[in-house]
């Protein structure tokens, strides 16, 4: 089975021998991945809709996995059982992931790891997460087509972090290469356009968004 890049980083940040839940499994390929490369002894592959699940089922099959891998029809961690210590979300919206964990609080106590790749609103959900108990233990920038994506692993425990950290990513700030370079300069022309378009009144905004470019320009530079 092959999986872009992004599932690839995805994967790499699932502990060894985890037992997983995949929320929003699509076609199952990155569960299908960790089961049959022995990087998780059990995957659960998730879905809120009939259709991706049937697909995931299909592909479970084709490879001959059922046994290991199974599948359930829910919303979010309405599919866990205490039995899986991992859970894995990637291709959601940031907003998205953060109303799945604050709806299920009293589930998180057993979950150990939460590995999630957002599509946007990267540092809100890393910030919800720290909130409700869950520390960076490591993140990567990766380029999948011509998008560069966060992907986050988080670990049961409590760390403080500062709004820079928290921004930018305390790991990430420490991986100042290309692909940073990359990926901050397009946070930075995306902040200048929605600042073209705000409107005058939207103070608040428009003194949020100058500030976030200040701090980009500032770390770019350094």
């Amino acid at each position: 089975m092959k999986i872009g890049p992004r599932l690839e980083a995805v994967a790499s940040f699932v502990p060894n021998d985890a037992s997983v839940l995949d929320i929003g499994c699509d076609h199952a390929k990155l569960d299908i991945y960790l089961v049959k490369n022995k990087l998780a002894k059990k995957a659960v592959a998730s879905d809120i809709a009939e259709g991706p699940l049937s697909h995931a089922k299909k592909n479970i099959k084709r490879h001959k996995l059922t046994r290991d891998i199974e599948t359930r029809l829910g919303r979010g961690l309405d599919t866990y059982t205490t039995d899986l210590d991992t859970v894995v979300i990637s291709g959601l919206g940031g907003k998205s992931m953060m109303g799945i964990f604050k709806y299920s609080r009293k589930k998180l106590k057993t979950i150990k790891t939460i590995v999630i790749s957002p599509n946007n609103y990267q540092s809100d959900i890393k910030r919800c997460l720290n909130h409700l108990g869950y520390y960076i233990e490591d993140e990567t920038l990766v380029k999948d087509g011509k998008y560069i994506y966060q992907v986050i692993k988080l670990v049961k425990g409590k760390k403080l972090y500062s709004k820079k950290e928290m921004f930018f990513g305390p790991v990430i700030l420490t991986k100042k290469d290309q692909l940073f370079k990359e990926y901050f300069s397009r946070e930075v022309k995306s902040r200048e356009i929605l600042l073209d378009i705000l409107p005058k009144n939207y103070r608040l905004k428009r003194f949020q968004t100058k500030r976030e470019i200040k701090m980009l320009k500032k770390e770019l530079e350094n």
